[in-house]
């Protein structure tokens, strides 16, 4: 009887022991998590199998199947792209609206200036600015070009605006002679000694040409950025990663464990091997963010377009009046380089003009800050970007940290024991690996080739090499594209060549340079608008001189 009881008892723990190990291999949780993240299987162990099929996962016991492995693997990808692209969403987003808010500003300024100049001239040079109005509009198409990649040298470009005004006021100023082609040729070999608008042309020219090209380099900066971080968040993945991948992420359904998370590290290892070559993108990316930085103070600073431009219809006809004041001398002496022209027949008219320019100038003032264009100022934005970009700084390498963080993809910080290790649950021993391509030949996670660099990656370090190098320039005053290639160590260029030191124009314009206020007084009346033109604009130049002389000089 008493081994009768002694083989029930033994046999009643046996059952017991085996209906406890049945419960441990069941995979019951496995297919609701699967279920869950919409998978579909066609077959899902109901209990733990033999795992000699698989390539990735452990070999043990399992609750995966080989199909369930593979779509594992392929969804280890997409997830992995997922998280790559939001990671980096925040980042490409910046570059995109701030390129168009840039973009958007200077074309607006440059629209808004022109109208400005237009109206100012309408109304106080009348008809002898409207017969010659296409010099100064296709200045202000010749700088659009320049702002939109054009192949435009500013100084030759500025140049050839200042003769062309000569030319037609030296016509105007001496109508009683036949001024021909050729006579205007030879005028145009005086102009930079005879001087007739005085300084303003050396400090316009100087002014603008810092400014557009700060301007065009900037914008051009924001598209490079753009591009570089649309193109390598776009991650191409090795098999090694996806295996990687797979085994970080899926791995723990095959064990039966499908709520356990990576450890920290163990992702750490993971990311820093799948993303190797995109941290190797940082030294570079660093260096053209500071570049970047440097321009943007430059914009906000001594090279401002917004401060160049404003007054820059009021700066030209200080440079007409110039002119006029010195209209005598500057026909002597090109009567005496170029010899006296043919009588025309006419004389000059001896009619009135009355007093139509009424347009009222004041300082402008750069702490205003004023809505100039796009609906906001160059200040507001600059001040946006600066703030934008130091953020942005070592992101490449700091991606690895960004993915794995609790509410993304590993367990929390608490966990060390109940995370998964890559093998089962516990801790994560394993060294974290550094940064960079090379400082992955010992990662025990993802197998790196780290002497076959991504060729794509490399293209996008050398486009940001390469506008790390222009904007360089542009923070000096010279744009490289019209560098003087017999003088490259001077840093010449289309640019003045300022430095740090350099702020004497500039630094005048920002807090000297008027801003005109649109005259709303009508048009221009007929009986001046149709007045000869030699005396019509000498005489209203005269008037005109007088109030902007005392406004502001």
């Amino acid at each position: 009887m008493l081994r009768i009881q002694t083989i029930i008892c033994t046999f009643s723990v046996l059952s017991v022991a085996a209906s406890a190990d049945f419960k441990a291999r069941n995979c019951s949780e496995v297919r609701d998590a699967c279920t869950a993240k919409g998978f579909s299987f066609a077959h899902v162990p109901l209990q733990e199998i033999a795992g000699e099929h698989l390539r990735v996962c452990p070999q043990g016991n399992t609750c995966c199947t080989q199909e369930m492995e593979d779509k594992f693997g392929q969804q280890s990808k997409e997830d992995f792209d997922n998280v790559v692209d939001e990671t980096s969403h925040e980042l490409r987003s910046t570059f995109v609206s701030r390129h168009k808010k840039f973009d958007e500003f200077f074309l607006e300024l440059l629209e808004n200036t022109e109208r400005s100049l237009n109206e100012m001239f309408v109304r106080t040079y009348g008809k002898p600015y409207m017969q010659n109005s296409e010099v100064f509009q296709n200045l202000f198409a010749e700088l659009k070009r320049y702002y939109t990649g054009g192949n435009v040298n500013l100084e030759e470009m500025l140049n050839d605006f200042w003769s062309r005004l000569l030319e037609r006021m030296f016509t105007l100023l001496n109508s009683q002679y036949i001024i021909t082609e050729d006579y205007l040729e030879c005028i145009s070999k005086y102009t930079d000694q005879l001087k007739p608008f005085g300084d303003v042309p050396r400090k316009l020219k100087a002014q603008v040409t810092r400014a557009f090209i700060a301007a065009r380099t900037f914008v051009q900066g924001l598209s490079v950025g753009r591009e570089v971080a649309h193109r390598v968040s776009k991650v191409s993945n090795t098999p090694a990663c996806i295996r990687a991948l797979t085994k970080m992420l899926y791995c723990p359904f095959c064990q039966g464990m499908p709520t356990v998370k990576p450890c920290k590290n163990y992702c750490l290892n993971v990311m820093k091997g799948c993303l190797a070559n995109q941290a190797d993108l940082d030294p570079e990316w660093n260096q053209y963010i500071d570049a970047m930085l440097l321009v943007a103070q430059r914009l906000e600073g001594p090279f401002n377009i917004e401060s160049v431009m404003e007054p820059i219809d009021v700066k030209i006809s200080e440079a007409i009046m110039n002119m006029q004041d010195n209209s005598a001398q500057v026909s002597y002496r090109v009567f005496q380089g170029c010899g006296q022209p043919k009588p025309s027949g006419m004389t000059r008219s001896t009619r009135g003009v009355s007093d139509v320019f009424n347009a009222r100038f004041r300082p402008y003032s750069p702490e205003e800050r004023p809505t100039t264009a796009a609906g906001t100022s160059l200040d507001r934005l600059v001040v946006d970007i600066k703030e934008k970009l130091k953020l942005s700084k070592k992101f490449w390498s700091s991606m690895p940290e960004e993915i794995c963080v609790e509410d993304r993809v590993t367990a929390t910080e608490a966990s060390d024991e109940q995370c998964w290790n890559g093998h089962t649950k516990g801790r994560y021993f394993p060294e974290v690996q550094k940064d960079g391509l090379t400082n992955q030949v010992n990662n025990p996670e993802v197998g790196v080739d780290i002497t076959r660099p991504d060729t794509f990656i490399r293209q996008q370090i050398m486009a940001l090499r390469v506008m790390t190098n222009k904007l360089k320039n542009a923070y000096n005053g010279n744009d490289i594209y019209f560098q003087d290639s017999s003088d490259e160590g001077s840093g010449s260029g289309s640019g003045s060549g300022c430095t740090e030191a350099c702020t004497t124009d500039m630094d005048v314009t920002a807090t000297e340079a008027p801003v005109v206020e649109a005259d709303r007084s009508g048009p221009v009346e007929d009986s001046a608008t149709l007045l000869a033109p030699s005396l019509a604009l000498p005489t209203m130049l005269a008037l005109s001189a007088l109030a902007l002389h005392r406004q502001w000089r």
